[in-house]
């Protein structure tokens, strides 16, 4: 049997790193990637990973590099775990309606980064789900850079496991039929904070 192997941890970068062959630059940067792969961020995929950087940032967690696949998206100095989870009506696509509001909450045998290991169980990992919802509605002026085109729906993760089992996905209706706290970019800490049970924890 193979060693196991560790898990690799990865420095943030700045962007100025070269493509090259070993030693011998190339004319791209890291940077000219990220403009490639990056730049549509009213597409799903990237505003999914933005609407991760957006909260990560206004809990002030952005300090490391962002673990995908991870049980949840945050995890605080004091312990406590946020899930994000990301809509828009507007899509990157031509459209004839806004697209439906619908977040994942199914419960999952997440997976830890940290140790390779999976839960024995399906459940939903995290203390807190903060439902980011890009909500401009403008093709023309929308900008997902704009903290104030997005709401924010703080929601503690025992009400989803209490009031909604099982279930995989919720519409928004559903969910302020919850009762979340609706933050704005600027009060999402001391929101999850209070939400997460922890309002006075040092960070």
């Amino acid at each position: 049997m193979n060693a196991e192997l560790p898990r690799i941890e990865t420095a943030t970068k700045t962007g100025d790193e070269p493509f090259h062959a070993d030693r011998e630059n190339r004319p791209q940067t890291l940077l000219d990637y990220w403009r490639w792969a990056g730049s549509d961020l009213v597409s799903n995929a990237q505003r999914g990973i933005l609407g991760e950087f957006l909260v990560g940032s206004a809990l002030q967690m952005t300090d490391r590099v962002r673990r995908e696949w991870d049980a949840y998206d945050v995890r605080m100095p004091s312990g406590l775990t946020v899930e994000v989870k990301t809509s828009a009506y507007i899509q990157s696509w031509a459209q004839t309606d806004y697209s439906r509001i619908q977040f994942d909450i199914a419960p999952h045998k997440s997976w830890d980064a940290k140790d390779n290991t999976y839960d024995s169980v399906n459940r939903r990992s995290a203390d807190v789900y903060v439902f980011s919802l890009l909500a401009h509605r403008d093709q023309n002026s929308i900008d997902p850079l704009n903290v104030n085109h997005w709401e924010f729906y703080v929601l503690a993760t025992s009400v989803l496991d209490e009031r909604c089992g099982e279930q995989k996905t919720i519409q928004l209706g559903p969910l302020k039929a919850l009762k979340p706290e609706q933050s704005t970019y600027d009060t999402l800490l001391e929101t999850v904070k209070r939400i997460g049970g922890r309002p006075n924890s040092v960070e």
